[in-house]
């Protein structure tokens, strides 16, 4: 592997968030992915409508700090209705012989009120914004809820990513207690935070040099994290990924739209005349973006590897459509255990399933599962972003969803 000669010295005193979790460290990789694959018109566009909040500890512009903001504000009370909206619950994916998503049952909790809706929402709204700036609207302050918009559209597609977020079973696994390293903690934490843990611990110490890739080191951020986004891109988007970006950005019967350089105002009407009446009953998806048809293969992981044999034997809980956010899917809350507060957990035996083997963790690691779901969700964000933001001199954004290094 050709690599550069210099090396990154200061790891020690870089930034270091405080949990390491798909709430932190794993949308922070996904909004970094994404930054590399932005056509080069969109980025100071993005920073232009996030403004400060966009800037890190260096005053450069980086998505990444902006990643987990629909997270922390979650307990506001500005923000409280919005806790659904970072998760969905599939019904009849139990036992997972069935993995319907979704069955009869539908979704629980409140219809249109979901990660998949919500991806669907906002994207309209940052249309709606570009199209008034094509019509001469003032562009001289950005709306609040603009900014707030595309806020959600970073992290709501890392969230469609995590496979817990896709499932009502037990809170989004957050009910099921499980062991690691002979550690308790429950699965919907081992997802978030403790796998993607593990990686960085267990990297290879050549991924502490810069790569021979200007587009990608210019986007990093100084992290500790950092050696990992070089491994996913290196060996991932690179090599084992590269045959397949483009099928990640495709919706169903979409290729001929992907190919061909529309006219902006075909593709305002195609985003109009969109399927209403797609298979999730939500009326997400269209030939553009279709949340919905990229979210069924993170899903189907559930009942592939998320839900090990032991506990598909057990019965999910059931949720009524009326309860609250706290009682149905705590994604992101109250039960959230963070990377430092399990180490500090004493190893002792338990009664838990213990997933930290070979058949289990060994398995997501060796088929880069957690490394190919980050990719997609950052590729799939850049192709939204260059298809809002790009206006290229062949007629308007979209012509290019994937930006080459």
């Amino acid at each position: 592997m050709l690599l550069s000669s210099w090396f990154i010295t200061a790891l020690g005193a870089t930034f270091i968030p405080q949990t390491l979790a798909w709430g932190a460290v794993g949308h922070e990789v996904v909004a970094t992915i994404a930054q590399m694959h932005l056509n080069p018109s969109v980025l100071p566009k993005l920073c232009a409508i996030l403004g400060s909040d966009a800037s890190d500890f260096d005053g450069s512009c980086h998505l990444a700090t902006v990643a987990t903001w629909a997270d922390r504000i979650r307990g506001e009370p500005k923000y409280r209705w919005t806790g659904p909206l970072h998760y969905i619950g599939a019904t009849d994916d139990f036992p997972s012989s069935s993995c319907a998503f979704p069955g009869a049952g539908g979704w629980n909790g409140r219809p249109h009120i979901n990660v998949l809706n919500g991806i669907r929402n906002v994207t309209t709204v940052l249309q709606d914004y570009q199209d008034n700036l094509h019509a001469g609207a003032s562009t001289q302050s950005v709306a609040g809820y603009v900014q707030d918009a595309l806020k959600f559209l970073i992290h709501f597609l890392g969230d469609m990513h995590q496979p817990l977020h896709l499932t009502g079973r037990e809170r989004g696994g957050n009910g099921v207690k499980v062991s690691f390293d002979e550690r308790v903690t429950n699965l919907h934490s081992l997802w978030d935070s403790l796998l993607i843990a593990q990686r960085l611990r267990t990297l290879p110490s050549n991924y502490s040099y810069p790569l021979p890739l200007p587009d990608v080191e210019s986007n990093l951020r100084g992290t500790i994290y950092d050696p990992y986004i070089r491994r996913l891109v290196w060996e991932g988007i690179l090599r084992k990924y590269e045959g397949e970006l483009s099928s990640w950005v495709t919706c169903p019967a979409a290729n001929r739209l992907r190919v061909l350089p529309l006219p902006r105002w075909q593709r305002v009407l195609l985003w109009f005349v969109g399927s209403t009446t797609d298979p999730s009953g939500l009326g997400v998806d269209d030939e553009i973006i279709c949340p919905y048809h990229w979210a069924k293969s993170v899903h189907a992981l559930n009942c592939e590897i998320v839900w090990p044999a032991e506990l598909d034997q057990s019965s999910p809980n059931r949720f009524s459509d009326v309860l609250s956010e706290r009682e149905t899917h705590a994604c992101c809350g109250e039960s959230f255990l963070g990377f430092e507060d399990f180490e500090a957990l004493v190893r002792r035996k338990n009664d838990y399933i213990e997933l930290d083997t070979a058949e289990y963790s060994g398995r997501i690691k060796d088929e880069w599962i957690i490394e190919e779901l980050l990719a997609q969700a950052g590729i799939r964000l850049a192709a939204v972003l260059n298809w809002l933001f790009d206006d290229s001199s062949d007629g308007g954004s979209g012509s290019r969803l994937i930006h080459k290094f």
